[in-house]
This record gives structure tokens, sequence and C-alpha cells, in this order.
């Protein structure tokens, strides 16, 4: 049987960019993801963090398979995921955060039958799945309004519930606590922990909310200037990065942790970035 996980090995992807010159104009290749390593495991939360810049949504878009790398490759169960892209489409989904990618002026059922068309749901079949996701994310009493007049909140449970339109096996969630206050953005982490843990969904998480992803992970990696440069759970990435200024008694989190990695690789000196000076003697 095959393993029941997304494998990324080696990926990369590079742009080809024109910029005008002297004489006419020259290509330029920019590479926004460099040799990239991950996996995404059935029933587990893997984050991706790191600062804007970073590779993150190129990352998502070739998982996605909405972009092909340009080098590497990658499975879905075993399956080649570059050249099968229409199958890996119907198993995975998209969850942004914001209000993107909702119809306004729709309700949340027409919303919802427009993207469960999009994978060939119809009938008693995409109305039952309707039913069911409205209930799950506490909708069924606002189902024929209006999205226009929908709460933030109220739009991002709709955007989770066109996620599992198609009862996807992988879903990659981004920034889906975004502009949420705390009450509505601790029930989405609520969701997202029963969709890895009760859903035995394979879940990717990319969050700006740093003790997010310290809740909710149980992997991580960072990414900086489009390279991996660490990996391993919270509790993996303290031991290796928690070096701490003298007069500082409490664990460092996860922020810090962070902020660490990524000026080490750049060959910064964290603790002065950190703390704003060095410690002192």
């Amino acid at each position: 049987m095959d393993e029941q996980k997304i494998i990324a090995t080696n990926l990369a992807k590079n742009y080809v960019i024109k910029e005008s010159a002297l004489f006419g104009r020259k290509k330029k290749i920019v590479s926004a993801v460099k040799d990239i390593t991950l996996e995404i495991p059935k029933g587990q939360i893997i984050g991706v963090l790191g600062i804007n810049g970073a590779g993150k949504t190129t990352t998502i878009r070739m998982l996605a398979s909405i972009i092909a790398p340009s080098s590497g490759t990658l499975t879905m169960n075993g399956v080649d995921a570059v050249k099968n892209h229409r199958w890996v489409k119907e198993r995975i989904n998209v969850i942004s955060g914001g209000e993107r990618n909702l119809y306004w002026r729709l309700t949340a059922i027409e919303n919802l039958k427009y993207f469960g068309s999009l994978y060939g749901l119809s009938g008693v079949k995409l109305k039952e799945k309707i039913a069911e996701l409205l209930k799950i994310v506490g909708l069924e009493e606002a189902e024929d309004i209006p999205v226009e007049r929908y709460s933030k909140g109220m739009k991002q449970r709709l955007q989770i519930a066109r996620g599992l339109i198609n009862d996807p096996e992988y879903i990659f969630l981004d920034e889906p606590t975004l502009g949420l206050d705390i009450v509505i953005a601790k029930e989405i982490r609520t969701m997202i922990k029963e969709l890895a843990q009760e859903g035995k969904k394979g879940v990717l998480l990319t969050t700006h909310y740093i003790s997010e992803a310290e809740e909710l992970c149980d992997y991580i990696y960072v990414l900086d200037k489009g390279r991996m440069i660490a990996q391993g759970t919270k509790e993996e990435l303290k031991d290796l990065f928690a070096s701490k200024p003298k007069m500082v008694l409490q664990e460092p989190g996860l922020e810090e942790i962070l902020m660490k990695i990524i000026y080490r690789s750049r060959g910064e000196d964290s603790e002065e970035n950190i703390f704003g000076n060095k410690s002192r003697n």
C-alpha cells in the first residue's frame, strides 16, 4: 500500500523576466523556490513559516498543482502529482484567509452549489453535502443570506465549507485566521484540529501568527528567500535554536526561535536584531 502523504523532493520554481537594457531587453532568471523537500502526511498539520517573500505562496501553488515545478518531484499517495495534476486537484482544496474566493452577491447555498458543480457534484448528493457543511461551520441559519452581508468570521466559515465541498484528502490553509477576532479565530483553529485529528486529512498551514503555528502544527518547515532553512517539531526547533540572553529567564517562544533561525541563516547577529542590543555581561 502506498504511503498516504504528499512528498515533495527538491522542488524548485524559476521564472524568466525581461528587464530593460541599453540595447533592447534582456532576460533574467529568478528563483522563487530552491530545492525544497517536505512531507504532508494524512492526519497531521504541517506548518510552513516564513516572512513575506519567503516562497510560501509559490510552494503552495506547486503542491496544489496550480503551477508546475521547474525541477524536482512531487507525489500524492505514491502517484506522480505533476503528470496527474487533474487527479491531484480532485483530492485537494485550498482555503485562503481574507475575503477572496467567494461570490458576495450569492448566498451560502448558491456559492456551495457553484463550487460543488466544479467537482462534478449535483442533485441530492450535492444538496445533502451542502446541508452537512453549513451545519459543521454553523451557518445553517444564514444559508439564504447574501455573502456581502456576512461578517468576516462568517465569510471565513463559508471559506472552510467551500474548501471541504469535494471532501479533499489534503487541505492547504493559507492564513486562515487573517483579520479575525480572537473568538472566531479560536473557532477556526478548533475546526482545523478536527480536520486533521478526526477527519484524518493532511493539512498544510501557513500563518503569520506564530502562536497559531505553535498551537496547531505537528511539524514545521521554515522558508527564507525561497530556501528551506530549518525543519522539525516546535520542540526540536526550540532545542536547536534556544540560546537566550543571560537576563531572560523564561523559555523562548516559537516566534523568537523563528527569528533566530532566519537571522542565523542570513549570517546576521540574531540576538542584536531580536532584542535591540546584545545581552550584557
